[in-house]
């Protein structure tokens, strides 16, 4: 009985006798005898050299196949990128690997992941297709970045994407924010020198200079806000709580040049510092509400008496002239008429044989009751008559 081989163009076949490799087949038809023995294997031309529950080094020992094969030997600190035909095709990990050149050109690349970061022969199109294998950091437009190799610092980078191999070197970035800073201090009890408790709400403006001084710090913002905290207590500490009220805007001003004497320890620059709210314990608030509205009062009234002293002053200074300047005193007439004029629609004036003149100002001399009788009356639509009297309303 015959036991028929065939091998396609696009395979080779690999014969076994009684578990043996024997040698490699090329396209063709092979006969043997069944009870010969014999068995083959065939291996895709496109797929890599691999033979399951086979050391590859045994078939390499034949040379016509060694010749169909390119082999590449991967070590333990590396990679391989493999292209076919100037197109990639995968990664390799530690290890030995064939492929067959007799349906396409093979290219290896050896990446040595002893040094990390990516370089730029790798073309980005063909991460996609390394996932697993490389780590990706991003540092934003407002930040910087610090990279560490096994925990020692290498170098600062500037904004952008960056790619490590994974490997055996551990890879760390730390990113900084550059960026205006702000810390809020609310609610912060703290007694003056005369025993008052009060609350601050206290703010704090910094940007971060040197990016490795301030992550050498243990806690940051903690210390920072601690430093801030004492800093205040010892100003409120020693000043009395009117001069506290009354210098508010001292406080962010020796608060800010406290903090820049240690702005070097923490590797930032300390922009403004001030005062947001003093809020005063109830009872405290009450009195000083009283003593401010007695104050305000106290003002008002000395304001009050100023102004009628003035007044009086004035009326005194108007009277001497007016007995001094006879002129004057006419004038003076004219315009309280003037002003009388303005509130009443008509004046009528009759009897007797006085002209207008005198008549208004007999009825300018008046009291709003005066005489005794008379036929006359002065109002909106009134009349003056009579020689002795005259009303006015």
């Amino acid at each position: 009985m015959i036991h028929t081989i065939s091998v396609n163009n696009d395979q080779r076949g690999l014969l076994f006798k009684k578990g043996s490799y024997v040698q490699s087949l090329r396209p063709g038809t092979y006969r043997y005898a069944a009870w010969s023995g014999y068995s083959a294997i065939m291996l895709d031309l496109s797929r890599p050299f691999e033979v399951p529950g086979r050391e590859l080094a045994f078939f390499l020992q034949d040379e016509e196949l060694r010749r169909e094969l390119d082999v590449v030997e991967v070590a333990d600190h590396e990679y391989a990128l493999h292209y076919e035909d100037g197109r990639f095709s995968r990664l390799l990990t530690p290890g030995q690997y064939a492929f067959w050149n007799v349906a396409a050109i093979n290219e290896f690349r050896a990446i040595d992941v002893r040094v990390p970061q990516l370089g730029s022969e790798i073309e980005r199109s063909i991460l996609p297709r390394l996932a697993g294998y490389y780590q990706m950091f991003e540092v934003a437009s407002w930040e910087t970045g610090l990279l560490f190799y096994d925990n020692v610092l290498q170098r600062e980078l500037r904004p952008g994407r960056y790619y490590f191999w994974r490997g055996p070197v551990g890879v760390v970035l730390r990113t900084v924010d550059l960026r205006q800073q702000q810390l809020d201090m609310t609610g912060q009890e703290i007694m003056t020198e005369d025993k008052v408790t009060l609350r601050l709400n206290f703010v704090c403006q910094y940007r971060i200079v040197n990016p490795l001084q301030s992550l050498e710090i243990r806690g940051f913002d903690e210390q920072v806000y601690i430093l801030l905290q004492l800093i205040l207590r010892e100003y409120v500490g020693t000043t009395k709580l009117d001069d506290l009220l009354r210098m508010k805007q001292e406080i962010g001003a020796y608060a800010l040049a406290r903090l820049n004497e240690r702005s070097e320890e923490f590797g930032v620059a300390f922009l403004s510092a001030g005062v947001k709210d003093v809020i005063l314990p109830g009872d405290v608030r009450d009195i000083l509400n009283t003593v401010l509205l007695a104050e305000k009062k106290a003002q008002a009234t000395l304001i009050t008496r100023r102004e009628e002293t003035a007044s009086t002053r004035s009326l005194l200074n108007t009277a001497k002239l007016m007995d001094e300047n006879g002129t004057l005193y006419r004038l003076k007439e004219l315009e309280f008429l003037e002003k009388i004029c303005e509130k009443i629609g008509t004046i009528s004036l009759t009897g007797g044989g006085h002209g207008l003149l005198e008549g208004l100002q007999s009825l300018l001399g008046a009291n709003w009751t005066a005489g005794a009788g008379g036929n006359g009356t002065a109002g909106g639509n009134g009349t003056a008559g009579g020689t002795n009297g005259a009303r006015r309303t």
